[in-house]
């Protein structure tokens, strides 16, 4: 049943009827039209080709940025030479809204009903699904990915099957983990290199961010684009990848390379009132490009509707791989040939707001040129002369058969033994989280039942007037934008994302004890908000409240809790603050489980090591303070914090020449550290170079003298005039 939807040949289908067939499955099949068997396109014994395959995949692009499409603006002439080789798909379209699914798809060749990856961040692509890299792997290929955003971070499961997984991108200690991410330039210029003396046959999949938000490309195409950020990015992209395409002409690759180009998903740029993407799952989302070129194929286009879970299939029968039977695509290796493909159903979700905001799902399925979007207000389009989803069609009789329909696939794409792709931990995390005194949490439970008010096209409207309410402060008009934001929670109060920037603000402007006030309000109304939790907590760090802290994270029961790094950071720092390092221990060294490339996960392991050895005069747990600086310092090089704490873990050792060298690192890295700015002056003093420590405590007292008692004023000048002396 998993292979439902698959392009099987006619051999391997005869192979399949040893498995039991159910009559219902037959039925489902006859009732949504689809009942036919293609012809092969390979024997059985299929002839391995040898070809090398690329795979190159832009986040966030939408089909019409580009001019082999039809864009004027940007022109994008690099990927039209792709282009010009090969055969350019007008009507492919992703099966999910957001990358992390939209990856899994494309290389796990399933829908999320098979793999059961939903949205980015919380859940991960587990082990024992059969990736497109594994695969080829298997088939004597040497495989490299090079991917620009943590979206994509191996942490999330895709890196199976590689030989080289390359998420390299920088690990700025003060940077959201969501929004890291490293500039096309860098990842192909690191594929190029890895490409340099590769044996045939090789599989690279390159995967570039740039033209997601926040739009902002490098120069010239700033300055060239500064109306349209967007374009600038896209142009930027195109830009880069001449690099890798001049390269493969260069070496003659084109000639026995298969290469396939597309974009994870669009973005809305406004279309339907979404200002990005992940919340709906209209054509401005989810129409992405698809550009398939090899060796012996003349250049066209391909006018039928597939989608991304086709790419794994047709890969392997371009290469005369036999495919897996648990794909749902089917192979285009015919309409590659000129001819035409069966239509057959393409499944689509947008979950994000299902997962992050408790709103109603948003599932469909296009067939036939027609669209339905199933929610509270459904919603049918006829694709051929409304591409653009301005009238919706649907007819309340109609929505009922096609409801049904969509269930039918759903439930034929959904394996018997299902993925719980949600469920991050592993056996000693669990034992982590035992030694730390709490359970797995808790899967909170989603609503069943959807009324017209939860449905994503009400909600949304909402999160831009939020938008708006933090613009509105951030432009300098504080009382309006908190009116706006409590205006909101006034008419709807069930939104996490305005109690969040209401306490924002709040604790922005130094009002903790208000920002507290309205994210208790948000618990009390979403207990199962991660988001305000997290802000909740970190509002608690802020004002000092450690107990509070401990308490709320030993109750919490959100899944959020087993994936989520960033949890376990701020329950560590409350334990150490309480001075119980033991505890804090555990709970940086469970982060560092769920993500063990977080440069201050490091940093704080390895003060709570410090102190606890020190406090215990255990000499074991002191030296691991020593990799765990480094360990940081080695992620985030200007990252002052774990400089400073290494100086005084060499001071504590005698080593004070080591000390110092440390502690200047840390000024470079931040010439505001304070105290690091006093303790290198005094080791300056201890180590006779008086004429640094005057320059540096003189300095010091300039910026600092302000916010000093009046005995260390005093303490200080006496320091500065021994230095004279």
């Amino acid at each position: 049943m998993r292979a439902f939807f698959s392009n099987t040949d006619a051999e391997e289908i005869r192979d399949v009827k040893r498995v039991e067939i159910h009559t219902w499955f037959l039925l489902v099949l006859f009732f949504l039209g689809i009942l036919f068997v293609c012809p092969s396109v390979y024997s059985q014994k299929k002839e391995k080709t040898n070809l090398n395959f690329l795979l190159i995949t832009i986040d966030t692009l939408r089909a019409d940025r580009l001019s082999c499409y039809g864009s004027r603006n940007p022109e994008t002439p690099r990927i039209d030479s792709l282009a010009e080789r090969g055969i350019v798909f007008s009507r492919a379209f992703a099966n999910t809204s957001t990358t992390l699914p939209s990856h899994a798809n494309i290389l796990l060749g399933t829908t999320p009903n098979h793999h059961g990856v939903h949205e980015n961040l919380n859940f991960i692509v587990r082990e024992e699904l059969l990736a497109l890299a594994e695969h080829l792997k298997d088939n004597g290929y040497s495989t490299g990915a090079f991917v620009g955003a943590y979206a994509l971070d191996s942490r999330f499961g895709l890196s199976q099957g590689f030989d080289t997984y390359d998420d390299k991108y920088s690990r700025i200690h003060s940077v959201n983990l969501s929004s890291l991410e490293r500039r096309a330039e860098a990842v192909i210029e690191a594929a190029v290199e890895w490409l340099k003396g590769r044996l045939s046959p090789w599989f690279l999949w390159i995967h570039c961010w740039d033209p997601h938000t926040p739009y902002d490309p490098p120069e010239p195409f700033k300055t060239q684009y500064k109306d349209h950020p967007y374009e600038g990015e896209v142009a930027y992209v195109d830009f880069a990848l001449g690099k890798l395409f001049d390269y493969m002409n260069e070496n003659s690759l084109f000639d026995s390379t298969l290469i396939i180009f597309t974009g994870d998903h669009g973005e809305s740029l406004g279309q339907h009132g979404e200002e990005t993407h992940g919340y709906f799952a209209y054509n401005s989302s989810i129409w992405v490009p698809l550009i398939i070129s090899h060796p012996g194929i003349a250049s066209g286009r391909g006018n039928d509707y597939v989608s991304h879970v086709d790419i794994f299939p047709t890969v392997c029968d371009v290469l005369g791989i036999k495919r897996p039977t648990s794909l749902h695509g089917t192979s285009l290796l015919p309409a590659l040939k000129g001819k035409k493909l069966p239509e057959r159903p393409i499944y689509f979700e947008s979950l994000y707001p299902f997962y992050s905001h408790g709103w109603a799902p948003l599932k469909g399925f296009i067939f036939k040129e027609k669209k339905f979007i199933d929610s509270p207000i459904p919603e049918f389009y006829d694709l051929r002369h409304d591409f653009d989803e301005l009238k919706n069609l649907a007819e309340r009789k109609k929505v009922v058969q096609l409801s049904s329909q969509l269930k039918e696939i759903i439930q034929a794409q959904t394996p018997s033994g299902r993925v719980d792709a949600a469920q991050r931990v592993d056996k000693e995390t669990r034992e982590k989280l035992a030694s730390l005194g709490y359970v797995s949490s808790v899967r909170v439970s989603q609503k069943k039942e959807f009324s017209v008010q939860d449905d994503v096209k009400v909600l949304l409207p909402y999160i831009n007037k939020i938008g708006e309410g933090w613009k509105l402060y951030k432009q300098g008009q504080k009382d309006a934008g908190i009116k706006l934001l409590k205006d909101i929670l006034k008419e709807q109060n069930d939104i996490d994302m305005a109690y969040k920037q209401l306490a924002s603000i709040y604790q922005e402007t130094g009002n903790t004890e208000e920002a507290l006030a309205i994210l208790e309000q948000g618990l009390d109304t979403l207990p199962s908000s991660y988001q305000i939790f997290i802000e909740y907590v970190k509002a608690l760090i802020s004002a000092q409240q450690f107990d509070k802290v401990i308490s709320a994270c030993e109750k919490m029961n959100m899944r959020e809790a087993e994936v989520d790094p960033e949890i376990w950071s701020n329950l560590g720092t409350a334990y150490a603050r309480k001075g119980n390092f033991e505890k804090a221990i555990k709970a940086f060294e469970m982060g560092l489980s769920l993500d063990d490339k977080h440069p201050e996960l490091y940093n704080n392991l390895a003060n709570a090591c410090y102190s606890h050895g020190l406090q215990s005069r255990d000499r074991f747990i002191y030296s691991r303070c020593f990799e765990y600086y480094k360990k940081a310092i080695e992620l985030d090089p200007e990252y002052p914090a774990p400089y400073y704490g290494l100086g005084h873990a060499y001071r504590e050792e005698g080593n004070l020449e080591g000390a110092i060298t440390c502690w200047e690192k840390a000024l470079e890295a931040d010439p505001d550290f304070s105290r690091a700015h006093f303790d290198l002056a005094i080791a300056y003093v201890k180590t006779g170079r008086k004429d640094k420590a005057f320059y540096l405590l003189s300095e010091y007292k300039k910026r600092y003298s302000h916010l000093m008692s009046p005995v260390e004023r005093e303490r200080l000048d006496a320091l500065i005039e021994q230095c004279r002396e």
